[in-house]
């Protein structure tokens, strides 16, 4: 059946207009039906272009089994649904219902507009805020879903999107009074209805945490569990399955404190007094985390990530969590004197408890087994208790719910070995097999490793790439991205560039994500300078981009707090940590920035990595041999021969 359908002839070959039978594609199909047959775990690394999604959705689709598959990102999660499915559903002629799950923190909450509608009234409100809720108001009352991704009236990253969305903390529940024209209740209840559920990874396992206290958030049980982009799991569990406390749970509680003063208790102006003390309290924590000489991991886009056991032994670091302790009793003490008076001021007095118990349980880092860290960005900032391993409950989760769990992504094994991933999540699949991509790779692509690289680190770095690579790329006429491990090296080069290169010099962090690449493609010559967002999930195919550049190779730095914990797990179970830790994690990192050069059967270009250490270091050999078959040079000369024989060299305007 499966075979049948992938064929010219078979409902693929009549629904898409050229499309040709791969045997890798159907070698991925039929393992993921038997998976889904025999409910067993099944984990496959497919290479880019080998049609990995549609080799999962067609068995999900046949199998008549109540299926979830869950999505890297947001924005994959909506190229799936809104692409990729409705595709396979029309040639397969699928007759279930399918939908589109989020976060709660998407769909806009109408009893929290209603509030706040109410408090842009007062003298001090900014009326442009005012102006956007109104225009949130009026695209309320004709949306369906509530999913504040549709709504054109406000920006992605407006201010006022975490005022009339809810949290788990915050939402009212039962108790609200716009409970049964909920948006988020209206998702949950067609996605129970649905034979399949698009998902994404952070939604799947907040919600698996939250189901292990005993509360239910969105997702519905199925049969089936489908992860895409399955490389960044492990991660991802590592923060659901610890305790956070976060000073916008701090903020949205005194936010609520004094929406319920204004609005239904005017005459307790202490409501007023101690949310003022509350978010006063936070944000001398925060000035005091972010004095602290506290390096970040480098691919990880936070200003600070520090270590808190060590700075919650600074006196000075105490002193402001007792007076954030004594704040959150303050709270307590007003808000029991105004049980009763409202609903949301009652949910204030539960979240404050919470909050004050969360507080003390990260506090204490006697506890052994996780890793204590914190989070500190010009803003705001985040204490953190992160389990050393998730494996455990992962593997608990999967014994609960049965079934048949499907794993697969472009980049899952090092060196064909799945032991780094699959330990990590503590899963033991019947099979796991690598399938490699159909691109003609000796043909269509370069890899070269400079000769006269500095070392990394060195002083100096940016200025001496910048230098030896100005002319290839401006013998490109652009079209180049240049991934940086460093916030840092990323803003020096893109200096340098602006200086050097007469090419449009695009950086991220200056606009949107989706702006920077639509600017990219839309210059037909640019150099695109970025990090950690732009070494993977992103897919630029033709002549827009035919040369990727690596400034060195992608280590986490080695003072990150995550990192040191599960060195420090590593160790006390008598491993060797760089070999079974740091170095993995380099080579799927750089497998993914890497994947970004050749999307397409007729993409041809050019990889640079700038860093010795791939020829010098006997490790070298494994990020090589890692890498898709690329024919490698040390010489420059022939990067420029190559982009000149092989890539449409586009006369500049």
């Amino acid at each position: 059946m499966i075979s049948k359908t992938f064929s010219s002839s078979g409902a693929l070959g009549k629904a898409i207009p050229g499309f040709q039978p791969r045997q890798p594609q159907i070698d991925m199909a039929e393992a993921v039906h038997q998976a889904i047959k025999n409910d067993q775990q099944l984990v496959v690394e497919a290479g880019t272009g080998t049609g990995k999604t549609f080799a999962y959705l067609v068995p999900a689709l046949l199998s008549g089994k109540k299926v979830i598959i869950s999505t890297g990102s947001k924005n994959l999660q909506e190229q799936l649904f809104h692409r990729d499915l409705p595709l396979m559903v029309n040639a397969l002629g699928f007759t279930g219902h399918v939908s589109l799950l989020k976060g709660r923190s998407n769909y806009l909450c109408l009893d929290r507009l209603s509030r706040q509608l109410i408090e842009s009234h007062t003298n001090e409100a900014d009326p442009e805020l005012l102006s956007q809720l109104v225009k949130v108001r009026s695209w309320s009352s004709e949306s369906k879903t509530g999913d504040l991704g549709d709504c054109e009236a406000i920006a992605e990253d407006s201010p006022i999107i975490s005022n009339i969305t809810s949290t788990n903390d915050n939402c009212l529940g039962k108790e609200c009074s716009s409970y049964q024209d909920c948006f988020v209740l209206k998702a949950r209840k067609k996605a129970m209805d649905s034979d399949l559920v698009v998902v994404n990874h952070h939604l799947f396992l907040a919600d698996l945490a939250i189901k292990e206290t005993g509360f239910g958030e969105l997702i519905p049980d199925a049969d089936v569990f489908i992860f895409d982009e399955a490389h960044q799991l492990p991660d991802i569990a590592s923060q659901y399955f610890g305790q956070s406390i976060s000073s916008r749970q701090i903020q949205e509680l005194a936010k609520d404190i004094e929406i319920g003063y204004r609005t239904e208790a005017k005459d307790m102006r202490q409501l007023q007094k101690i949310a003022t003390k509350l978010v006063q309290t936070f944000m001398d924590l925060r000035i005091i985390l972010g004095d602290m000489n506290y390096q970040g991991s480098n691919l990880s886009g936070k200003s600070i990530r520090g270590n808190w056991r060590e700075a919650i032994k600074s006196q000075v670091v105490m002193r402001e969590i007792e007076r954030l302790h004594e704040a959150l009793d303050l709270a307590l003490e007003v808000l029991k004197i105004a049980l009763g008076r409202s609903e949301l001021l009652d949910a204030a007095y539960e979240r404050t408890h919470m909050i004050k118990s969360r507080l003390t349980r990260v506090c204490d880092t006697s506890i052994t087994g996780y890793s204590y860290w914190f989070e500190c960005s010009p803003r705001h900032f985040v204490l953190h208790i992160t389990p050393l391993s998730v494996s455990d409950k992962f593997k608990e989760q999967i014994a609960t719910k049965q079934g048949s769990w499907i794993f697969t992504s472009a980049t899952l094994a090092v060196r064909n070995d799945f032991k780094h991933f699959t330990e990590r999540l503590g899963i033991e699949p019947v099979q796991q097999f690598t399938l490699p991509s159909p691109f003609d790779y000796q043909s269509q692509a370069l890899l070269c490793v400079p000769r006269y690289l500095p070392e990394p680190n060195s002083v100096g770095m940016a200025e001496k790439l910048a230098q030896m690579l100005s002319p290839v790329i401006e013998a490109n006429n652009g079209r180049c991205f240049f991934l940086c491990t460093s916030h840092q090296m990323m803003r020096r080069l893109a200096d340098l560039f602006r200086e050097q290169l007469d090419l449009p010099v695009l950086v991220q962090g200056e606009t949107s994500k989706q702006k920077l690449l639509n600017e990219f493609i839309e210059h037909g010559n640019a150099v695109l300078v970025a990090t950690g967002a732009f070494w993977e999930g992103i897919d630029v195919r033709g002549d827009a981009l035919s040369c990727v550049i690596i400034d060195k190779l992608p280590f986490t730095a080695p003072d990150d707090p995550l990192l040191k914990a599960r060195i420090e797990d590593c160790r006390l179970k008598q491993g060797d940590a760089f070999s079974e830790v740091q170095l993995p994690d380099a080579v799927i990192t750089l497998k993914q920035g890497v994947g970004r050069l050749i999307r397409d059967q007729k993409d041809k270009g050019v990889l640079i990595i700038c860093d010795n250490r791939l020829v010098t270091r006997d490790y070298g050999g494994i990020f090589l041999q890692s890498l898709p078959p690329i024919p490698r040079t040390r010489d420059l000369n022939k990067v420029s021969e190559f982009l000149s024989k092989s890539c449409s060299i586009v006369n500049k305007p």
